[in-house]
């Protein structure tokens, strides 16, 4: 069995160089913008170009991170990023963004690998990514073991996981924390980062939200005998002796030769508390949890100097085959192999040797001297007429020449194409708004509801989703959960459910399955025509926007699916497979419910009714009263979650009045947006 990839991350130049120098099968790395990672050094055009030929050079493969959500004012920058990647010679391109996919299978044919960001959990996800264009997918952290076996089994698409590295709370692709906190989108690449600030629910640790990092050391020859295809490592925002560590204890432990001093030092340069694999292992809850401590700190003061030694040096990566013919009266020649590259120079015509005539151990000394460049001598053939002489400043010469153009021929650029598209929209036209309600529960539905559709969870089951007329509301969190989800959602089919709001591909592909309409829900993340033609494409029949998204932008979207706006409701902050609550006491005894309070004493409820754990904000979005402001929509969705029947009945009829709010609000991003 070949040996999987290893997938180092570069946030800078000599990140990059750490990562080749330690063995490193490919890098991933970003441009100045349109990346996850947007505080990183990150690459511009002439460093990215720079970049892909050092990768290409050492035979590995550079993959371009275009993983953040766009909005239609970026198309063109979008474009200028493809165009670019396209010039430098990327391998591939990780997006999150299914209208930057759309947009790349029309721009390039540059392969598509889905971040983690597209919060894909199940094998009919993945494969849907592949009806998207995609041929590769990045899954989660969050899965066990069997789930990843699972979806390794039934999809042909190639497989990427993290194996090593920070490990966010929130599923990859579901968190609004930062930005609602403070305006700084983690699906634009500047999370804040608040979920490492103190957290805490009753019982637990006081940092309830922060997670060690991730390391999957012990596991890299299960997974590759599973047949994963890329073991990726997390740490664009990471130094150089960090890559280092990660790479060289990645490559050891393929190889079979674990080192305990280079797993020690992987530690000592950057961990939280040590490291968990509590997701795979399916060991999950307290141990889970740690910060970064003072010590761990300090560790890495004792370790840097010795890790700089692991990519002090270039190393010597390809055996070269030479042939030096040297003839009377013609140039002299020196043909050089590695692989299935070969190339062949010309030096000067020899003279008439004066005192020792060059022979095969002259020729040998000066060839073998590769010390510097990525190639070692393998064998090396002379043919040299008798009586001639080339002094060693020459052959020097004839040996740079040919290893410069030999490492040229490897670092050939791969050959796609780019085509401009046009990137001018016509606007969306919509009447007034329908109302859509969610509940949480149907305790919550006011007896005189009057509205134009009603959304109910999955957990309440098929025959209460059915007596209400009601879509049903796929969970966002399918790990695991695919068949008995599919099997209610049949039930709803035959009971004679029609829709079924669905937050990711997976549910979106579950949904259309058993023959439910998909109307896109919170979670998937659109920001832009291009998404919302990609959505009508996969078989969506309405789409929610991101609320990341300002009503001034949702006002100017294209496409003719339609489409609505998160008008009320307390926005699910985190989508968690931990529950936080599991610190301070057990699933029987918070009965699904709980809340958790930051630094300052504000509570942010907690629900975990679906399979995993929805942290909400501690207050809703409000828009009753900017009614008149929202235009180019088609619904506006009231998301019910903790109210009473008698709070939801007056949020109707405040959406009925357009009234002023009555209690605590927040106007969310409609109006400031996100950075």
């Amino acid at each position: 069995m070949s040996r999987p990839e290893i997938l180092a991350p570069a946030g800078s130049a000599d990140a990059l160089t750490a990562a080749l120098r330690c063995g490193a099968d490919a890098v991933y790395l970003g441009g100045q913008t349109l990346n996850a990672r947007r505080g990183a050094d990150n690459f511009d055009d002439d460093a990215l170009e720079r970049a892909a030929y050092l990768c290409h050079s050492y035979g590995a493969k550079l993959y371009l991170t275009l993983n953040t959500l766009t909005t239609d004012a970026e198309t063109d920058a979008v474009c200028r990023a493809l165009r670019t990647a396209v010039r430098a010679g990327a391998d591939a391109l990780i997006v999150q963004d299914i209208g930057v996919a759309r947009l790349a299978r029309e721009c390039c044919d540059i392969p598509l690998h889905a971040s983690t960001q597209t919060s894909v959990q199940t094998a009919a996800g993945v494969r849907m990514l592949k009806e998207a264009g995609f041929s590769r997918v990045v899954v989660p952290r969050e899965l066990r073991r069997g789930e990843l076996r699972e979806i390794r089994e039934n999809t042909d698409l190639e497989i990427e996981m993290f194996v090593h590295g920070a490990l966010c709370m929130c599923v990859s692709g579901q968190c609004l924390m930062s930005a609602v906190f403070g305006g700084r989108s983690g699906n634009r690449g500047l999370c804040a980062q608040p979920c490492r600030l103190p957290f805490s629910v009753p019982g637990g640790t006081g940092h309830d939200l922060s997670l060690k990092d991730l390391s999957l050391l012990p596991h890299l020859c299960e997974l590759r005998e599973m047949g994963i295809d890329s073991f990726k490592i997390e740490g664009r925002m990471k130094r150089p002796e960090y890559v280092a560590a990660a790479v060289t204890a990645c490559r050891k432990t393929l190889d079979g030769a674990e080192d305990n001093e280079i797993l020690d030092a992987l530690r000592r340069v950057f961990s939280r508390s040590g490291f968990t694999d509590g997701y795979y292992t399916n060991k999950m809850g307290v141990s889970m949890f740690g910060t970064r401590q003072k010590e761990d700190v300090t560790a890495a003061a004792g370790v840097l100097q010795r890790l700089q030694t692991l990519y002090a040096d270039v190393p010597a990566r390809f055996p070269v085959r030479f042939s030096f013919v040297c003839r009377a009266g013609k140039p002299a020649e020196l043909t050089a192999a590695a692989g299935a590259h070969r190339v062949c120079v010309r030096g000067p015509i020899p003279e008439a040797a004066q005192n020792r005539a060059l022979d095969r151990a002259a020729v040998e000394k000066q060839l073998q001297k590769c010390g510097g460049t990525l190639f070692y001598p393998e064998t090396v053939e002379t043919q040299i007429d008798g009586g001639l002489f080339l002094g060693a400043s020459a052959l020097n010469a004839l040996r740079r020449d040919a290893l410069d153009e030999l490492r040229d021929r490897i670092a050939k650029r791969p050959a796609h194409t780019f085509t401009d598209v046009p990137t001018a929209y016509s606007a969306h036209t919509a009447g007034r708004p329908r109302l859509y309600a969610r509940f949480a529960d149907i305790s919550q539905i006011p007896p005189d509801l009057s509205t134009d559709k009603i959304i109910l969870p999955l957990y309440l089951g098929a025959q209460t989703i059915a007596d209400h007329a009601a879509a049903v509301e796929v969970p966002t969190g399918l790990f695991g959960r695919e068949k008995e989800v599919r099997d209610v959602l049949a039930e709803c089919r035959a009971r004679g459910v029609r829709e079924a709001v669905c937050s990711t591909l997976d549910a979106l592909a579950a949904a259309k399955a058993c023959g439910l309409s998909p109307i896109l829900g919170l979670g998937s993340n659109l920001c832009n025509t291009n998404a919302l033609h990609e959505a009508r494409a996969l078989g969506a029949v309405e789409a929610l926007l991101s609320p990341e998204l300002p009503l001034a932008a949702a006002r100017a979207l294209g496409a003719q699916i339609p489409r609505g706006v998160f008008a009320y409701g307390r926005l699910p902050l985190m989508l968690t497979r931990n529950c936080p609550q599991r610190n301070g006491k057990t699933c029987a005894e918070c009965g699904r419910t709980g809340a958790l309070t930051d630094r300052m004493g504000v509570t942010f409820p907690i629900e975990c009714r679906s399979g995993c754990a929805q942290i909400l904000n501690s207050r809703p979005v409000y828009l009753a009263d900017k009614q008149r402001e929202i235009a180019g929509v088609d619904f506006l969705l009231l998301y019910f979650t903790v109210e009473d029947a008698r709070q939801c009945a007056d949020v109707l009829r405040a959406f009925a009045d357009e009234a002023p709010p009555a209690d605590a609000f927040t106007r969310g991003m409609a109006f400031r947006g996100v950075e």
